[in-house]
């Protein structure tokens, strides 16, 4: 896989769809365990992505890296930005932001609102058509890391991420996995270093 950022401290990488990031319980195929074969070291994991999102995802070489990185990412230092394509009717004028607070519930495949759930937080930025037909760009900023947060910040506002048949997209998408990609990381200064930024490709779709 592509890396995006080689440090003595950590290594970043443009994760693709249909790996998760880290095995399962039944010791799974994962971006984490083909990185560290590939590199012959080992790699300590400090955040996650769905298996069906592609893009950003950092890994650190050393345990004192991994300490500080995550610490870092639990108390919503680092600055994440996805890319998403959804479907749904127009949400407004181009450059129209939105704030989505809501308490997420984790289920068995899904996570969903609920009165019990742990609170989510999103920054999210309508960017006006995207570059398939019927899909509409946005760029969003989690302020929590719960999971699924986007896919049901969007799907339960009538903007389902395309190829996310799982939150209701019925509508189609060219690549592998969703329509949701992690496409920047912003780390400040004194974590590990010096400050940090990190962008990723844009998709690359077929025609």
């Amino acid at each position: 896989m592509d890396i995006l950022l080689e440090r003595p401290d950590l290594v970043i990488v443009d994760k693709p769809a249909g790996l998760p990031s880290i095995a399962d319980r039944f010791g799974s195929d994962s971006v984490h365990q083909q990185l560290q074969a590939q590199r012959g070291e080992k790699l300590w994991v400090t955040h996650r992505l769905d298996r069906e999102v592609t893009g950003i995802l950092l890994f650190a070489r050393t345990a004192e890296a991994h300490r500080a990185l995550s610490m870092a990412f639990e108390h919503q230092q680092v600055q994440k930005t996805y890319a998403a394509l959804t479907g749904g009717q127009r949400p407004g004028a181009d450059g129209s932001h939105f704030t989505w607070k809501d308490t997420l519930m984790r289920g068995k495949k899904r996570a969903y609102v609920h009165p019990a759930g742990k609170p989510a937080h999103t920054e999210a930025r309508f960017d006006g058509p995207g570059p398939l037909p019927g899909l509409w760009a946005w760029s969003l900023q989690p302020r929590t890391g719960r999971n699924h947060q986007l896919r049901v910040h969007l799907a339960s506002r009538g903007w389902p991420i395309a190829g996310d048949g799982l939150y209701g997209s019925a509508d189609p998408w060219p690549l592998p996995g969703i329509a949701l990609r992690a496409v920047r990381l912003e780390l400040p200064a004194g974590i590990v270093g010096p400050a940090l930024t990190v962008q990723a490709p844009g998709w690359v779709l077929p025609g």
